[in-house]
């Protein structure tokens, strides 16, 4: 198997996708001739072209509400948001229109949109380019929302969304474009949306993450008391419910670890889910390992600080294992 960037992995989704079905369609600012703002549409134009690969103005509310009428119309259009933020004027579009097409129309028309983007933090954007911004599409009936983790996650989620007939929000941590690793190209792989993955068997605690804190989770696993059991929920919405439950209930702990504030992360749902349906099956109270509730900083030493690192994780972690009470976040600690 050969190693490749997972930028690769979503150029070679896209290029596999428009080569077994012509009517996908790829739309975005700067995806055509110049490759992409991350170089992840590079050579697409060359294969497949304008008609299908189109660079469009700096309006996203104008491009998006244009794949959502090719999209009832019968295209597939793959839409790239250079950074997630700019959603923010064509959520309308997304979450008003394309969400509700099918239950407006009792089943008669589909919208077979995906919208993929790069988000996160960790590489000294600010505020306004370092959000996953998650919660602005999972609470949306009608949104399916995935994030991807390495090379094999990005190409197997991208593919299954382009399959979906409704509307996929694909999140793509920006700072895992440049991780390499083996991945045997198949065209026929998917990951099936709503199916979590378990990445590391443990006895001790269940940790549940996503996108590039799988892999700060997974070094603090290797470095801790504990034995962690550690699940890639891969799909936000719907989240895996059996195999989190099934997890939990064989290591009576959970913790989530999200690249969220406390206040709007995803964990909130599964710790309330958890703990109504499988209380009895709890060793301790769930615990969530958040961001703080404040923005994103652009100091490279305060953005390290601010985002949950292995060392931190393996010490909530162990602190909730040893004593089956919920440690304090960093920030009620502080002084």
């Amino acid at each position: 198997m050969a190693k490749i960037w997972v930028r690769q992995a979503v150029l070679r989704a896209l290029d596999d996708a428009m080569k077994e079905d012509p009517g996908v369609i790829v739309m975005g600012e700067d995806v055509a001739a110049a490759g992409g703002p991350f170089k992840v549409t590079e050579g697409l134009l060359a294969e497949h072209g304008p008609g299908r690969v189109i660079d469009t103005p700096i309006s996203e509310m104008g491009f998006l509400g244009a794949a959502v009428g090719a999209a009832v119309c019968g295209l597939k259009p793959v839409v790239e948001i250079m950074f997630i933020e700019f959603i923010g004027v064509a959520l309308d579009q997304l979450s008003t229109q394309a969400a509700t097409m099918r239950y407006l129309s009792r089943g008669r028309l589909t919208t077979p949109l995906v919208v993929r983007a790069s988000a996160g933090a960790g590489q000294g954007f600010g505020c306004q380019h370092s959000q996953m911004l998650d919660h602005w599409f999972r609470g949306t009936p009608g949104l399916k929302v995935c994030v991807t983790s390495n090379a094999r996650t990005t190409y197997g989620l991208l593919r299954s969304a382009i399959d979906d007939p409704d509307p996929v929000v694909v999140l793509e941590p920006r700072i895992l474009y440049s991780e390499r690793e083996e991945f045997e190209h198949d065209p026929a792989y998917r990951i099936p949306l709503g199916q979590a993955e378990i990445v590391r068997p443990g006895t001790d605690v269940t940790v549940v993450t996503c996108g590039a804190l799988v892999r700060t989770a997974l070094e603090a696993a290797a470095n801790s008391r504990a034995n962690i059991e550690v699940i890639d929920l891969l799909t936000l919405w719907p989240w895996d419910r059996k195999t989190v439950a099934e997890s939990v209930a064989r290591t009576g702990r959970l913790v989530t670890v999200e690249e969220s504030t406390a206040a709007a992360g995803w964990g909130a749902d599964i710790v309330s889910t958890i703990a109504a349906e499988h209380f009895g099956k709890l060793k301790a109270a769930p615990h969530r390992i958040t961001l703080p509730d404040a923005p994103v900083p652009y100091s490279g030493v305060l953005e390290t600080r601010y985002l949950p690192s292995a060392t931190y994780i393996a010490e909530q972690v162990d602190a909730l294992v040893s004593t089956n009470q919920p440690p304090l976040p960093w920030w009620r600690n502080a002084a």
